[in-house]
């Protein structure tokens, strides 16, 4: 039995690189501006909440407009999925990109509570909802992009770049932030020297729109979608029936992966300024040069999944976190530099395991005609639910207990989850032909192979294709 070749995508590597740089940029954009939000939470909760006269409770506030904003992920989802399985994946990433670069510079133009009162806060939430909204079309489809335009041999380690684009854009806003916590007195940078690297997105995002308007479609949407009839189109009732156990490994994933990263790169610069004393110049620091390392081990666990599988190096980083969470917190409240370190750096070193194979991963779990929408919003209704909460709920968590180690035994009890989700319901998706498609190849002898050996463990998936 062979495959029909003509429906075999073969692709160019090399513009397959271009394509993982292109949206890898536009996803450093989005992950600046959370970034940035983060290692600058406490100041933007003295500048928007100042009514609140305690600081904990200020803090509280900012990440609650910062876990509201992501209810409006779920809705960009459902827009953005629908129109990226209709029109094209590339049709989107260039919208949702001007969308996030403009609500970027809105936050840094916004007057304060003591200039305008209680309009400060509301226009601080209209902000991050307008980012809300765009991301939610945003980062679903730049992993769909990728894994649709990447050989099947390479989908995790290509699929890495993006988390490599999150990574980058996190270290852009550490280091502006670092540098500006340095230069600047503290009532310098609360006065206005925060606004300046938001004032910054706009010339990133318009940097990221001329490199994703370059992009081509990709091969495998042109193939099986771009000459779909009217009205085959799958409704999200019908999906949600017929893909509950695809959706429900996806929503857990996503959580537990968006849990992790949110933990780290998110509350953890608050956490080691709030609880464990350190200034805001060093923690940012710590941060930063763990997120470097980070970005070749993303690579490296990248490629690892490709070669023994997705879902062992998931377990891996599962189990790390199940085993390790509450240690490399108790590192963190030794209070030492060098114990701060090494639990920050835990932390990081599991959380790779996630950012070298979640976005080649995720897609793989649904069909080309739905992968869009259905990851769209699975993805974010996750990500709002846990992900967008996680600095909201470790800061609550250590507030209500009184306990400093609440986020590590939070972190532990997901790790668990997750693991046994896995463990049960996933099968390795590395390696093999996205569901309901032919192979993605980038050589002659890949193309023989999938044609001669149909039934090779390397291409072969569970949903065969037209024979």
């Amino acid at each position: 039995m062979k495959f029909n070749q003509k429906k075999i995508n073969v692709v160019d590597i090399n513009k397959t690189k271009k394509s993982v740089f292109a949206t890898g940029v536009g996803n450093a954009m989005e992950w600046f501006d959370f970034g940035l939000y983060s290692y600058l939470a406490v100041i933007i909760s003295h500048n928007f909440f100042s009514a609140v006269e305690n600081e904990q409770l200020q803090l509280l506030f900012t990440f609650a407009t910062f876990a509201i904003a992501f209810l409006m992920r779920p809705l960009g989802g459902i827009i953005f999925g629908k129109i990226g399985d209709k029109k094209g994946r590339k049709t989107v990433l260039t919208i949702t990109i001007i969308l996030m670069a403009f609500s970027t510079l809105l936050i840094g133009l916004l007057p304060t509570y003591d200039q305008i009162g209680i309009w400060a806060p509301i226009l601080l939430l209209v902000a991050r909802i307008i980012q809300g909204f765009s991301t939610g079309g945003e980062y679903a489809g730049a992993m769909v992009y990728i894994a649709e335009s990447s050989p099947d041999k390479k989908r995790n380690l290509l699929g890495s770049g993006l988390e490599i684009g999150t990574l980058v854009g996190y270290i852009i806003a550490s280091l502006l932030a670092s540098i500006l916590f340095t230069v600047l007195s503290d009532d310098q940078m609360s006065s206005w020297g925060w606004r300046i690297p938001f004032l910054l997105g706009l010339p990133l995002g318009l940097i990221g729109f001329y490199l994703r308007s370059s992009l081509e479609e990709t091969p495998i949407f042109e193939n099986e979608l771009a000459h779909a009839e009217e009205g085959d189109e799958e409704g999200f009732g019908s999906i949600l029936k017929n893909h509950t156990r695809d959706i429900i490994v996806c929503f857990v994933a996503v959580a537990f992966f968006n849990i992790t990263n949110y933990m780290l790169l998110s509350y953890m610069p608050s956490y080691l300024s709030e609880i464990i004393g350190i200034s805001s110049t060093v923690g940012t620091v710590l941060i930063t040069v763990v997120m470097i390392i980070m970005v070749p081990l993303a690579l490296m666990f990248g490629k690892l999944s490709d070669k023994i599988g997705n879902k062992k190096v998931f377990l891996i980083g599962l189990g790390g976190l199940t085993l390790l969470s509450v240690l490399a917190f108790y590192f963190i409240n030794l209070k030492s530099l060098v114990f701060v370190s090494l639990g920050i750096f835990i932390l990081g070193v599991l959380l790779a395991t996630y950012e070298g194979t979640m976005p080649g991963s995720l897609p793989t779990m649904f069909f080309t005609d739905i992968r869009y929408r259905t990851l769209s919003v699975t993805f974010n209704v996750s990500v709002s639910v846990f992900g967008g909460t996680t600095p909201l709920v470790a800061t609550w968590l250590v507030k209500a207990t009184g306990n400093h180690y609440a986020p590590a035994y939070y972190l532990t009890a997901v790790s668990i989850i997750g693991f046994l989700v896995i463990l049960f319901l996933f099968k390795s998706t590395s390696g093999k032909s996205l569901k309901g498609s032919y192979p993605t190849v980038e050589s002659k002898s890949e193309y023989n192979n999938a044609v001669e050996n149909p039934k090779d463990s390397l291409w072969w998936h569970a949903e065969q294709p037209e024979k």
